[in-house]
Formats: C-alpha cells, sequence, structure tokens
C-alpha cells in the first residue's frame, strides 16, 4: 500500500519527506515527522496506534487505513481531541468501497422487515493479510446489525471456498417463511493470492437470493482514495471518516 500511495502522490506533484519500513523504525522521530505536511499510515495492528500518537504529539494530521485494532479506537479519538488533533480512519479508502458501504446501509434498511431472508457476508484477501476478518468485512456487518431485528453480532468463520459455500447451502436448506432464530452474522474469510479485495453481502430465503460484491482488480483505488482523504484533512482539525471527503 505505501508504495502504491507513493506512486499516485508523486503523479499528483507532492514531496515525499519520509518512509518508514521495518527496516528504518529508527527515523520515526518527532523531528522527521515534522517534516511533513500529513502522515498516512498503513502499518499493522501492533503498530498502528503508537504511530497515531505520535503523530498527534508532533502537530501532524494522520490518515490511517490499518485494520484489526480497533479495540483501541476509542483511546486514539479521545487523545486527538485532548491535543485538538486531526485524524482520518477508514476501513476501506477505496471510492467503490464507500459506495458499496452506502448500498449495504440501503439494502439492509429494505431487508429489515423481510425476515424469511438470513444474511451473510464473505471476505476474499491476500495471503499477506495478517488480520481476518477484514475491516471492511467488520464495517459491512455493523451497518448491517444496525438495522437489522435478528442479527446482534457477527462471527467468524474462516474455511476454504467450497466449505464457505456449503456454509451459504446450510444457511438456505434450514430457511422457511418463519423469522430465524440466529442472531449471529457469519463472516466468511479467506485467503487467496493475489487477490486485492472481495466482499460480498448475500441474503438467502427459500424462493431466491439476493447478493451485492465489490471486487478489487488492484490496489490502486485504496492508495487513490487514501490520498485523497490525506489531501481532505491537512488543513482541518478534528476526527473525520471517508464520507466526509466524499461528501456522502
Amino acid at each position: 500500500m505505501g508504495k502504491a500511495i507513493e506512486e499516485i502522490a508523486l503523479q499528483k506533484d507532492h514531496n515525499i519527506v519520509l518512509r518508514i519500513h521495518d527496516q528504518n523504525l529508527d527515523e520515526l522521530t518527532k523531528d522527521n515527522l515534522q517534516k511533513a505536511d500529513v502522515a498516512i499510515e498503513f502499518t499493522g495492528p501492533d503498530s498502528a496506534a503508537s504511530n497515531i500518537l505520535l503523530c498527534f504529539e508532533t502537530g501532524i494530521p494522520v490518515v490511517s487505513g490499518t485494520t484489526g485494532w480497533l479495540s483501541q479506537m476509542s483511546m486514539v479519538k479521545q487523545k486527538c481531541k485532548e491535543v485538538n488533533g486531526s485524524f482520518l480512519y477508514a476501513s476501506n479508502f477505496s471510492i467503490g468501497v464507500n459506495i458499496f458501504f452506502e448500498v449495504n446501509k440501503k439494502l439492509a434498511a429494505l431487508m429489515k422487515q423481510h425476515l424469511n431472508y438470513d444474511v451473510s457476508i464473505e471476505e476474499i484477501h491476500h495471503t499477506e493479510k495478517k488480520d481476518a476478518p477484514s475491516g471492511t468485512a467488520i464495517t459491512l456487518a455493523e451497518q448491517i446489525i444496525a438495522e437489522s431485528v435478528q442479527k446482534n453480532k457477527w462471527v467468524l468463520r474462516q474455511a476454504q471456498h467450497d466449505e464457505l459455500q456449503q456454509a451459504h447451502d446450510d444457511i438456505k436448506n434450514e430457511r422457511d417463511t418463519k423469522p430465524s432464530n440466529n442472531n449471529d452474522l457469519i463472516i466468511g474469510s479467506k485467503r487467496i493470492d493475489p487477490a486485492a479485495g472481495t466482499h460480498s453481502v448475500k441474503y438467502t430465503s427459500e424462493i431466491d437470493d439476493i447478493e451485492i460484491i465489490h471486487t478489487a482488480h488492484n490496489r490502486k483505488g485504496f492508495a487513490a482514495g487514501a490520498l485523497l482523504a490525506a489531501e481532505f484533512i491537512v488543513d482541518k482539525k478534528g476526527i473525520f471518516e471517508m464520507k466526509d471527503v466524499l461528501n456522502f
């Protein structure tokens, strides 16, 4: 992601003043950060929060797309408020995925009264992705749960493709015209190279299926969205989301 973001940033005549990776962590200092107008943070679950806090301490706006660390999000947002910082987090920066989020919310609202449908989510990513389910899948699940009268939590099911398909088939075979007693929203997660990211939301009934799918062909959409977020936040104070950037 860092390389993809840098490529697009340079094409837009931005200047990259600091590149941090696992071989030069000693260069991540306040003095070096102060050379930048904004930081874009795509690292890992173990380092994201500390990186963001260092940016706050330095007075640098920060955009983060790292997933798997959301248990610390409340603390990070509170710290941002305390120091009057600038922070924008998104589980996915792709413009297409953020449109997909809006479609998902609308579909969840429409399906709320149709209790003969059960819903599940499936996500596919490359094998280097460290967290499961993806942050995007969690966002989709939370949007559905916010609208649903049946689902009150999501659960992860990691399996191979044929096993996930069997899970979907089992749900379908168990359906009848009565409301479901299953309060768990299943997220199926699998890792296959070189998948950039596919997310599907599937509503299944005895009569038919309704499914929406987003498939990323490469990382350019994520990188372009992250850069757009960085351009948006550079002169602002507060806590923002991609919907603010895209005026949703």
